[in-house]
């Protein structure tokens, strides 16, 4: 009954955002003897949203991916309502059926989670914003992370339970994605070069949300956030371990944090995951240097 009820109200979104779309048309058509500039604008939009209400109830479809039915499925809900044209209907491509963890499950995730830890402090700072900006460009393409970010803008003005949408996302995404989610969160905090308190506190909260253990918490915060023991923390370790506990922790390490433990969510990540494995080197070769280990 509630899935029948949900199916419902999706079918409401999509039909008035058609409708939405018909009537704008028709209201540009009528206001043709506007001024150039005008009309320069409105064929700027058309030709970037091309068919706007088809792709964004595409988008609806899409992305709502496992999180169908859940709280992040009623945060898509409200954007369907107030997010304008086919902007986001590429970030759905790639959702998986229920179940699965995809690229637009993860990409609509990582905003969310994102918009959360840059409110943490009460505001919205240049530094972070231009953080993601360069970090979706950098691992989703120019055209893809433009509408992320606008997807990003829309969710800075949403106020939700961040325990049920990281309750969901655990319940429905593999370990090794949800540790990528914490990395990139991490960047965020530290995109100013400065540690704040209150961001970092959240941060931790939605890791423990998410499930993910104390000690892989500290060895992706020690990315981030150095002090003397910073190498060990990265292998998951105590300086008293002996050698031989070193370089098992060294291979264990690499096989939790392999690129290819997220390849199915597309190269982009998989590329930023390469991230934690150079810092997962540098720190192994750090402390063989230190106990002068062959």
């Amino acid at each position: 009954m509630t899935y029948l009820l949900i199916i419902i109200l999706i079918g409401v979104a999509i039909y008035y955002s058609l409708k939405w779309n018909g009537s704008s048309k028709r209201t540009n058509n009528n206001n043709g003897d506007n001024t150039f500039q005008s009309t320069s604008n409105t064929s700027n939009t058309n030709r970037q949203n091309p068919s706007s209400g088809t792709n964004y109830a595409k988008w609806i479809g899409g992305g709502l991916g496992w999180a169908f039915g859940g709280p992040i499925g009623g945060i898509l809900g409200f954007m369907a309502g107030s997010m304008v044209g086919g902007s986001a209907s590429s970030v759905g491509a790639g959702s998986s059926s229920y179940g699965q963890t995809r690229s637009g499950d993860f990409n609509i995730s990582l905003l969310i989670l994102a918009a959360a830890v840059m409110k943490a402090d009460g505001k919205v700072t240049k530094s972070e914003l231009d953080y993601v900006k360069q970090f979706l460009t950098k691992n989703f393409g120019r055209e893809q992370a433009s509408q992320l970010v606008k997807m990003l803008g829309n969710l800075l003005k949403q106020n939700y339970n961040l325990q049920d949408v990281s309750y969901q996302i655990k319940q429905y995404m593999d370990y090794s994605s949800r540790l990528m989610l914490l990395q990139f969160m991490y960047g965020i905090s530290l995109s100013d070069g400065k540690s704040h308190a209150n961001e970092i506190n959240v941060i931790e909260t939605i890791a423990r949300y998410l499930g993910i253990s104390d000690n892989d918490i500290r060895s992706i915060k020690a990315m981030f956030i150095k002090d003397t023991n910073s190498a060990y923390q990265i292998l998951e370790i105590s300086p008293d371990v002996t050698n031989d506990e070193v370089k098992k922790a060294y291979r264990e390490m690499a096989k939790k944090y392999h690129p290819d433990k997220v390849s199915h969510l597309g190269e982009e990540v998989k590329k930023a995951a390469e991230e934690k494995i150079t810092m997962l080197n540098a720190a192994y070769e750090a402390v063989k240097d230190e106990r002068g280990m062959n």
